[in-house]
């Protein structure tokens, strides 16, 4: 099924799949076997999500089904928790539910400004299943929709102890956690805006370099796990002696980041535009910093 369709066309189909994923994973909760621990019941059922998904990956020859999911359910997920805990802090849980929000509105609103129609798939993907030459089948389920599930989930984690930890904690910190969350997808949706304007201007060849972009190669990245890290304030604010632990999801997002999605943007942006060597040159890869001068 590759004969190009309208965006619209396009936004429907993934719609009807992620309405179809979505009472998938809600029949679970509802009729599936309850394994006593809340947070287990909602991670079979995101992953029961996840392969109902990836079947419509596959029916319609496009991995790019699931990447809205990333953004979509996270939010799906800290409703559910607040509306099974038993004595949820309510200041904390509306602090978080406005910063969730925000970050799911802005990456959705994102996803669906650029994205063309399912003629179009994300480079990555091709790529994965190609490199996995026989077992690409196996590369896809795995690679490009199950550990990404995972990895939100570990992420959201602090939230559930942050909805089902009873009691104010460290007011203070839910505080800090929520000004950081917003601070973080607010510098996100500046550098899509930056970006958007630029591309729609740009010549060819030409790289970005300007607004946030010229203190970041990947200021929308450096947000995103500025994000995930005030999520695990929050869990931290409820529950101090959890700290050890609830930074793993942030953790994991920074070494996706840094390891895996920026060397493969910026090996491909060296291939296609030469001049994107001054902009290694001059700007910081990840953390934002004023640019270094030009070489001469």
């Amino acid at each position: 099924m590759t004969a190009h369709r309208s965006k619209a066309a396009s936004l429907a189909i993934i719609a009807a799949a992620y309405v179809v994923a979505l009472a998938a994973a809600a029949a679970w909760l509802m009729w599936g076997p309850d394994t006593g621990r809340l947070w287990l019941d909602t991670l079979i059922a995101d992953v029961v999500g996840t392969v109902v998904v990836f079947a419509f990956s596959r029916a319609y020859r496009n991995s790019s089904f699931y990447d809205a999911y990333w953004s979509v359910v996270p939010p799906l997920l800290f409703f559910y928790w607040w509306s099974r805990s038993p004595d949820p802090d309510t200041v904390r849980c509306v602090l978080i539910a406005v910063a969730i929000g925000f970050w799911s509105v802005r990456l959705t609103g994102n996803w669906l400004y650029a994205f063309p129609g399912l003629h179009h798939e994300d480079w990555r993907y091709p790529m994965f299943r190609e490199r996995a030459g026989r077992w690409e089948f196996v590369v896809d389920l795995i690679a490009i929709h199950l550990i990404p599930t995972l990895q939100v989930f570990l992420a959201m984690l602090p939230v559930y102890v942050a909805v089902t930890t009873p009691g104010e904690g460290w007011i203070w910190l839910t505080a800090t956690a929520f000004v950081v969350a917003v601070a973080a997808v607010a510098l996100e949706l500046t550098a899509d805006v930056q970006m958007h304007r630029f591309v729609a201007s740009r010549r060819p060849g030409e790289v970005m370099d300007r607004g946030l972009w010229a203190w970041s190669r990947h200021p929308n990245y450096f947000g995103e796990c500025g994000f995930w890290v005030a999520l695990g304030l929050f869990g931290v604010a409820a529950s101090p002696g959890d700290a050890w632990w609830l930074f793993a999801g942030a953790l994991a997002m920074l070494a996706m980041f840094l390891g895996a999605s920026i060397p493969m943007m910026e090996a491909r942006s060296l291939q296609r535009r030469p001049g994107y060597q001054d902009v290694v040159d001059r700007v910081s890869r990840f953390v934002p910093r004023p640019p270094r001068k030009a070489r001469v």
